[in-house]
């Protein structure tokens, strides 16, 4: 080959490094400093916590945020904890300013008022405790970030705790006087009873249940699990009367943490254990606690899965239960944008028929019979979610901190 033949061919093909670097360069820029980019839209950058991604990313979604309300939205996943002992900007995990990010790897310190930083719009919790302690100034002493100034904001989307069990367990749990039926819908009536026949050891075949194993009702781990945690503090608050106080607390937690002990292996991850549910059937797993949104949200993805279970499974609605609640704070006029979006009735819609997420006070106006299986129009009887230094105390008690145990079970034998 000549050698004008290859000096013309390296040309080219510096050519088009340089268009494809241009056209890179173009695409990264889109963003202006005020946060609008060249398609008219206001991009807003969201911590976000777990259990709700795929709504998040449905495109109908993100095309009624695009296309009403000119938002472009990015959500960065967050655990919910970092959110309190993290820096809450995007370099903490590992995007924006790559430099600063190069830098922190090698231990220099950056805060949300460091310069160069990029800051978020909102911080979209998956569980209102850490939306309400957020809003709190931070516990330096525990090691706590600064936190941006929150303007506003509350609850978004919600889904209750529920358990999930099979149409022969259930009959037997009604001549308990344990659960009953109402207008199609099957309540626990009796949580308390139930929890004693799993402390009293009882084995399913005592309450006319024609299968080996003691009674129980899995969970995931509450010490590693946001969904697990829920479910041990509407435990902890069942047994508490409703009201978990100072001075009834710790003699409570002792009788928790023995039915913790009796509940054996768990599941770390609520997927994991909805799906062992499903796979396994009566025989594997009796009854479990999930969230409502999750066979919602398999009826959807999986209807022909969904229609070989769907005469047996039964979903039964604690009373009183709790909600697991998404919450959204902003800090800034684009997050306040972001929040007033998702009060549009159409995402609401995406967010209930779709992914069993509900939406408002009462869990929305939809129609929920479409669904096929025993949903309740309106959760009618829930108990709050419970502070943090409570959940710091269940959790911490239940993991056998140090700490948390000499509390407990000192002023529990005081008492």
């Amino acid at each position: 080959m000549k050698k004008k033949q290859l000096v013309g061919i390296a040309i080219f093909i510096i050519l088009i490094i340089i268009i494809v670097v241009i056209k890179f360069a173009s695409n990264s820029k889109q963003e202006t400093e005020n946060g609008d980019d060249v398609r008219g839209l206001t991009t807003v950058y969201v911590a976000t916590g777990g259990g709700k991604e795929d709504f998040l990313a449905d495109e109908e979604v993100q095309k009624i945020l695009r296309d009403k309300y000119k938002l472009n939205v990015v959500f960065d996943t967050w655990s919910n904890g970092k959110t309190i002992t993290v820096p809450l900007i995007r370099e903490s995990v590992g995007l924006g300013n790559q430099e600063i990010v190069n830098r922190m790897s090698k231990g220099e310190t950056f805060t949300i008022k460091s310069e160069g930083v990029t800051k978020y719009d909102a911080l979209f919790t998956s569980d209102q405790r850490f939306y309400d302690y957020y809003k709190l100034q931070p516990n330096k002493q525990n090691g706590e970030a600064d936190r941006y100034t929150v303007l506003n904001g509350g609850l978004t989307l919600n889904t209750p705790i529920v358990i999930y069990s099979w149409d022969e367990v259930v009959d037997c749990l009604e001549a308990e006087g344990i659960v009953k039926e109402e207008n199609g819908v099957y309540y626990i009536k009796d949580m308390p009873k139930l929890m004693q026949y799993i402390l009293d050891s009882k084995d399913w075949k005592d309450i006319g249940l024609d299968s080996f194993g003691k009674m129980n009702v899995a969970s995931t781990d509450p010490v590693t699990s946001s969904p697990g945690a829920t479910y041990y503090g509407l435990l902890l608050s069942i047994l508490c009367g409703g009201q978990v106080l100072d001075n009834n607390v710790n003699e409570n937690l002792l009788k928790l943490k023995e039915f913790y002990v009796k509940s054996g292996y768990m599941n770390n991850t609520p997927a994991d254990l909805f799906q062992n549910y499903l796979m396994t059937g009566m025989g594997g797993r009796k009854m479990i606690v999930d969230y409502e949104k999750s066979m919602i949200d398999f009826a959807n993805s999986n209807p022909n899965g969904f229609a070989q279970v769907k005469e047996k499974i039964r979903v039964l609605y604690p009373e009183p239960t709790m909600w697991n609640s998404h919450c959204l704070a902003y800090f800034t006029e684009a997050g306040k944008s972001l929040y007033e979006a998702f009060s549009d009735a159409e995402i609401g819609q995406i967010a209930w028929s779709k992914y069993g997420f509900r939406t408002g006070v009462t869990g929305g106006t939809y129609d929920v019979s479409s669904i096929g299986i025993g949903v309740p129009q309106e959760i009618r009887s829930t108990v709050t979610s419970l502070k943090m230094d409570i959940y710091n105390k269940l959790i911490g008690y239940l993991g056998n901190k140090p700490e948390y145990v000499a509390e407990v079970e000192n002023t529990a034998v005081e008492e």
